[in-house]
Formats: C-alpha cells, structure tokens, sequence
C-alpha cells in the first residue's frame, strides 16, 4: 500500500493541495460522503470517479459538496477518537497493537476496495507524524507549511476557534509556564494566543523533521504553490509515486488557485498586533524563510 499523507496545521492552504492531488486518476480518498454517512460502508469505490467527473462544480467549500475529508467521524467510528481528541501531539510510543491493527484495517480496505496506486489522506492540527510513521513504515507526508501570521490571523476569523475561550477551553491543551508568560506580557491580546498555537503546532512538525527519513517527507510552502502551482503540483505528485495527470496545466490551476489573501494579516491586523505576533514566532518565521 502506497500511503500519502498531507499535512498542516489547518488553514495553511492543505485542503486545496489536498483535492488538486486527489484529483489525479490514481488517488483513492476517503470522501466526506464517507463520513458523514459512515453506514454506507461502501469503503469509497466510486470516490475518485466522481470526483473526477465533478471537477470543481461541487467541490467548493461553504456549499454542499462532495470532496475528500479528514474523516474524522469515520475514524473516530472504525478505528478510535485518539485521531481527533488527543489534547497534545500524537508519538511513536502512543502506538499500540490495538491501535496498530485497527489503522491497517481502514487504510488497507479502503486502499484495496478504489484500486488506485495511491491513497492520499489529510489531515490538520497536531503533527501526528511520528504516530503514523511508526504505524505505516512505508508512508510519505507532505507538510503544507504556511506562514503562521496568516495562519493565526485566520484561525481569529474561525467560529470554532476556541481561543477567545481561553487556552483551556481550545483544541490543543493549556499552555506551558513559558507560553503563559508570554501570553501575560502581551496583555492576554488574542492575535498573540493564535501565534502561539501555531508555535505549538508547528514544533510537531519540526520535531518529526529530525525523526525521520527525508525520503518520507517534503516541506512545501503554501505560498509557494500560490507562486507556482503546477510546479508544485507535479512535483508533490511524481515524489508521491502518482502519474502525470492531464489536469495539471496553467488554466485549470488558474481556475482553482487565488492568492488574494495571502498577506491579508497585514490589513485584518494592526501593526501592533502583528509586531506582537512576530515576537512570540520569529524563529519559526526565520526558519521558513518568512522574514
């Protein structure tokens, strides 16, 4: 079983890089047909070629639409809701062979019952890297990285974003000694809360970088693809072991690809704020070559 994984910490643009990949002929998907509708059990047969067939006509979010999901209700179902609501990242020593056997099941029967070279799964939040890899061994992930003041300025827009709660109240644990400090001196602003998910997010993912083999993992930034792409898209593609797909070309991408927000942090945010923001987050910034 080919396994790709693509990753992020959730509005960093890995929900379209996800369906632009799953729209080659040779991807398999869990749908969200799949799992809003877990009864069916039809393990998505027909999920690629419908997809295929649709195209982009309901495939756009904040309408009804059929595409691939994070399927976090499915798995929760099938396998266990350690996927969905673990409170800190998922490790290597988390895995059990409960846990082991379970996640085979899913991916295997779904991977077997669409017959494609690949299946592709997304998912955000907690990295989960290490997790996975230590479940699949011949897995790959992709990390969509995006640069985190437009993530955090994103995540302050969100209706589920839990930060105006406080931090016991969001989705990814309290903060440490050193984050509440932080968080104190910049007068509990919220912008600055957000950075700092994203700070705690993003060290999953560095962390996994120094655990694992460079031939399972590519970082891709979103800003990049906005730049480029059908390059990046080709690029995630062939290392990901698809086909060439007839799709990939400058119109269709245009059609489906806006960099209208990109920067939107610097008009949405104060300068302030952002300044704020740059002080809870600059190595990571500097290390993604956002600065």
């Amino acid at each position: 079983m080919k396994l790709l994984f693509i990753i992020g910490t959730g509005r960093c643009g890995s929900s379209l890089v996800h369906e632009l990949v799953a729209l080659n002929q040779q991807a398999g998907f869990v749908s969200n047909l799949d799992d809003r509708l877990p009864s069916l059990n039809s393990l998505g047969a027909w999920n690629n070629t419908v997809f295929r067939a649709m195209k982009g006509k309901l495939t756009q979010k904040g309408q009804a639409r059929f595409a691939p999901s994070e399927a976090y209700r499915l798995i929760g179902k099938k396998v266990s809701p350690i996927y969905e609501n673990s409170c800190r990242d998922l490790l290597a020593e988390d895995v059990t062979p409960w846990l082991r056997e379970r996640f085979h099941r899913f991916f295997e029967q779904r991977f077997l019952a669409q017959g494609k070279a690949v299946f592709l799964h997304k998912y955000t939040g907690w990295s989960r890297i290490q997790f996975f890899a230590e479940i699949f061994p011949e897995a790959k992930f992709v990390h969509i990285v995006r640069d985190g003041r437009a993530v955090a300025n994103s995540w302050l827009q969100m209706p589920w974003w839990g930060g105006y709660q406080g931090p016991e109240k969001w989705l990814w644990g309290g903060l440490t000694e050193e984050e509440q400090h932080v968080w104190k001196e910049k007068d509990f602003a919220y912008p600055v809360l957000a950075a700092l998910a994203w700070k705690k997010l993003m060290q999953g993912f560095v962390d996994a970088e120094t655990n694992i083999d460079a031939s399972r993992y590519m970082t891709c930034r979103y800003e990049d693809f906005l730049d480029n792409p059908e390059q990046i898209l080709r690029r995630i593609t062939a290392w990901g072991g698809l086909p060439d797909a007839d799709y990939i070309n400058a119109d269709f991408l245009a059609s489906r690809v806006s960099s209208g927000r990109r920067q939107s942090f610097k008009t949405d945010l104060t300068a302030q704020q952002v300044a704020d923001m740059e002080d809870c987050i600059a190595g990571l910034l500097e290390k993604y070559d956002y600065v």
